[in-house]
């Protein structure tokens, strides 16, 4: 597979889908891949990329945003409070909102720096303990919540459960979103994109299909 092969399979579901081309945004998922591999994709003008820890990212971005105008980073993993002045610094847009403290804390920064990323709630669609997000039935107040910090609240993310449908969960994520009036929805995975884009995914995270299998860290 090839960035190439993942676009051309983005708006193929477009079209099946009856959405405008262009209106679901490539996040190509960079976390654990070696540099050379990232690089190979910017060259061929994607800027675009999703990263889950913000101390990996602060190691490898820097350098490549003096490389390449233009990058759009994304943190798509979990957010620890005492990370957040620096994730605010780093990324466009924070997908993992999924808890009051956190919200909270976003809310001060934002005030302290000037600015705030473009930030999605992170809803556990599945309802598992082990991962993170709000709880469905929870999520309205918690939308409510952030609006009354300020928070720049564009959309919603979630992880389906491994084994079970994952259109079930992308249509309950496009639910929530659209009785919140919310735009976004950060959803589908290498295998899974076409059904979130059918289902109204906006944002879809995609990587070992464009870089290959992650590469495990020595040791």
């Amino acid at each position: 597979m090839s960035l190439y092969d993942i676009t051309a399979r983005i708006a193929k579901a477009e079209s099946a889908a009856g959405r405008l081309a262009g209106s679901t945004k490539l996040i190509a998922v960079s976390k654990v891949q070696p540099n050379e591999r990232v690089e190979a994709v910017l060259s061929q003008g994607h800027r675009c990329f999703g990263e889950n820890r913000v101390q990996e990212a602060a190691e490898k971005w820097p350098g490549f945003k003096e490389q390449f105008s233009g990058i759009d980073l994304h943190l798509i993993g979990p957010l620890q409070t005492n990370k957040a002045r620096q994730a605010i610094e780093l990324f466009n847009a924070i997908h993992s909102v999924d808890r009051p403290k956190l919200a909270k804390t976003l809310a001060r920064l934002a005030q302290e720096v000037g600015h705030c990323p473009d930030l999605f709630i992170q809803v556990n669609t599945g309802e598992e303990e082990q991962k993170a997000g709000i709880m469905p039935v929870d999520a309205d107040a918690f939308i409510a919540e952030c609006r009354e910090l300020d928070l720049p609240v564009q959309g919603l993310m979630a992880i389906p459960p491994v084994e079970e449908e994952p259109s079930l969960h992308f249509a309950l994520l496009t639910k929530i979103a659209e009785r919140n009036g919310l735009q976004w929805l950060s959803m589908g995975m290498s295998g899974d994109f076409e059904q979130a884009i059918a289902l109204g995914a906006t944002h879809v995270r995609v990587g070992s299909a464009i870089f290959g299998e992650r590469v495990k860290p020595a040791g």
